[in-house]
């Protein structure tokens, strides 16, 4: 409503200006022009609430543009971030996977001759890497830079018969029980079997630690 009174008051206020024009300027070749000037603005004045409606709706059009312009931005960021989350959870299972599968290979090949030599065999084995992000089984030698290797006491094989040995009384000397835990013989064996630096296998005797 006050745009209307505005408009309707400046057309008011320009046609008393265009009078007292009209009366000021002679009677010369310059009035046309003048009255040419004058119709046009006058023209103008008139067309005002279209440019004002027109440009009413541009700026809605711009808003309403921007607005699904950022919207669409953002959905595009939160399917990147869902798919990031993704492929890092697949990640993560599979190299959960390949560790787990590498854990059962190398428990295979060492628990025997572990139970043979040391009658220990392996309970849990935990690998530490310089860099999982792209670990394979090919770059797993690279990357690896601890293995930590849990042992047990293994049990007779059922069936098995132990071998009873001579018993000697000594109170000088420990008992078997006693006999220190062959951590280097240990390693060494580890290493030749799984062709693994010893520097990098850690032993650690279930409840106690090597």
């Amino acid at each position: 409503m006050d745009i209307l009174i505005d408009w309707v008051t400046q057309i008011i206020i320009f046609l008393l200006l265009a009078s007292i024009v009209d009366l000021l300027v002679p009677a010369t070749s310059m009035k046309k022009y003048v009255k040419l000037a004058v119709g046009l603005i006058l023209i103008l004045i008139f067309l005002k609430p279209v440019f004002y409606l027109f440009d009413m709706d541009v700026r809605q059009a711009l808003e309403g543009s921007m607005a699904q312009v950022e919207n669409e931005q953002n959905e595009i960021g939160q399917t990147e971030n869902l798919m990031k989350t993704q492929k890092n959870e697949i990640q993560a299972s599979q190299h959960a996977y390949i560790l787990e599968q590498m854990a059962v290979q190398l428990k295979d090949v060492a628990n025997s001759s572990l139970q043979q030599e040391y009658q220990q065999e392996i309970t849990h084995i935990d690998f530490q890497f310089s860099n999982e992000a792209d670990l394979t089984y090919d770059n797993m030698d690279e990357k690896l830079n601890e293995v930590t290797v849990t042992l047990q006491e293994s049990e007779p094989g059922e069936g098995g018969v132990d071998i009873v040995e001579d018993v000697v009384i000594n109170t000088d000397e420990p008992s078997e029980n006693e006999t220190e835990f062959d951590v280097e013989g240990i390693k060494q064996l580890l290493h030749t079997l799984w062709d693994v630096e010893k520097e990098k296998i850690t032993i650690i005797e279930e409840g106690g630690s090597s």
